[in-house]
């Protein structure tokens, strides 16, 4: 604990668990992913999250909260084209997805 008495966080940003959270709809609204929202926490259960319970978030999130799913056979290009939208700006705002393995039903932060 800090001395505000929170957990440590590198990016000093946190989300305080509501009723119906999972790890999973959390990274899904915030563009990350569950892999890096358990490296932010390694003391929480991920399968037992308790109400109020402060998560660290990661430095980067989506700021418009408007995301593609992938779906069998998108790209970048496809994604982006589809949205009206470059690969670049998608990059820009996806800076963990490797373009070249995309994965079915991953959030990808489009811009507002």
């Amino acid at each position: 604990m800090n001395k505000e008495g929170l957990p440590p966080c590198p990016s000093g940003r946190y989300l305080r668990v509501a009723a119906g959270d999972t790890l999973y709809l959390i990274a899904v609204r915030l563009g990350t992913t569950m892999s890096e929202l358990i490296r932010l926490n390694p003391d929480v259960n991920p399968f037992n999250l308790q109400i109020g319970q402060l998560l660290c978030l990661p430095e980067r999130f989506c700021p418009s909260r408007v995301f593609w799913e992938v779906a069998p056979g998108d790209t970048l290009f496809t994604i982006a084209r589809a949205t009206g939208n470059t690969v670049e700006r998608l990059l820009e705002l996806n800076p963990g997805v490797n373009p070249l393995n995309l994965q079915v039903g991953q959030p990808i932060c489009l811009p507002g």
